[in-house]
């Protein structure tokens, strides 16, 4: 395909067949859980693919139907990103777009087209702990700890919740019943002030129920708030952390200067996890509660202990 000259995505004009496209997508996206602002970024550059697609189309430079076919999507997608570096657009703003432009695939059913992301190659995944060391945590949780704290200690890796969210949860929030259970997430800083609704792990239903029988007996039971202190009171922020950070250290989890092991690194690890086992990024996104596809992109990227591991494949002589 040929690069071509379209104008910025919020002056075009879409042809007919483009502008229903794009009608089409926005009603979707208006029922996706990403932020306002991403929804309304996603439509202004899916508008500037569609234009730059319509014109392709007329110039007749498209090879096979990039709305239909993978294959061609892939191609167009490609020669997209290549017009955007050729017009000079920002980096961030070119992966903006095909974040954007991944979305709307993914939508129309047609998996996510291959292009380079321009940030890819100066970055890494946030640390996440690999199998055998995420195995060992839970046991020395299941094995160590308390009813309480065994609960808090497993919310960050079976529910993907950073520490304000598991110590921001009030009874209300918990919904346990036989074989199921469903916890209501109020959303905070960087995460927005949206609620979201996850399903509860089998093995994290177990802890909270232990944990919810156990808490009748502690001074402060009669209050909303699910992990209580010693004095009753709602258990903070900082006493969260130095609790899972004490069951790590135990176990020799706190060995990397780079990024110290910590709540969020069992964030990261549930949403690492979830991304490499193939599960859809906007299916993580919602569960994380991400705004933008962006976001949780970055836990398809190599750890640096991926690429530590991948040297162990080169032949030695000894």
């Amino acid at each position: 395909m040929t690069s071509g000259n379209t104008s910025r995505s919020r002056t075009v004009a879409l042809p007919g067949p483009y502008a229903a496209i794009l009608t089409d997508y926005a009603s979707a996206l208006e029922r996706s859980p990403l932020a306002d602002s991403s929804k309304t970024k996603y439509r202004s550059r899916l508008r500037g693919y569609l234009a730059w697609l319509a014109n392709q189309a007329d110039a007749g430079a498209t090879d096979g139907d990039p709305l239909a076919d993978p294959i061609a999507a892939t191609g167009a997608v490609r020669d997209f990103r290549r017009h955007l570096k050729n017009g000079r657009r920002a980096p961030n703003t070119i992966d903006t777009y095909l974040s954007a432009i991944d979305d709307f695939y993914a939508r129309r059913g047609l998996g996510k087209p291959q292009a380079r992301r321009e940030r890819d190659a100066r970055r890494t995944a946030p640390r996440a702990l690999g199998e055998r060391r995420t195995r060992r945590y839970i046991r020395h949780v299941q094995l160590t700890a308390g009813p309480r704290d065994k609960a808090l200690a497993l919310l960050p890796y079976y529910a993907g919740l950073c520490i304000s969210e598991v110590v921001g949860l009030d009874l209300a929030d918990v919904r346990l019943s036989a074989g199921k259970g469903e916890l209501r997430i109020h959303g905070k800083g960087r995460y927005g002030g949206k609620i979201r609704l996850l399903p509860i792990h089998a093995d994290l239903r177990q802890a909270l129920t232990d944990w919810l029988q156990a808490r009748a007996d502690w001074k402060g039971a009669d209050s909303t708030a699910v992990f209580l202190n010693h004095r009753g009171g709602r258990l903070s922020d900082r006493a969260a952390r130095d609790i899972i950070t004490g069951l790590g250290d135990a176990i020799g989890l706190n060995d990397d200067p780079t990024e110290p092991f910590s709540p969020h690194v069992l964030r990261h690890t549930f949403a690492t996890q979830l991304i490499r086992d193939g599960k859809d990024p906007i299916l993580v996104a919602e569960l994380l509660g991400h705004g933008s596809l962006d976001t949780t992109r970055r836990y398809a990227l190599p750890t640096e202990a991926d690429k530590a591991a991948a040297l162990d494949a080169l032949i030695t002589d000894h």
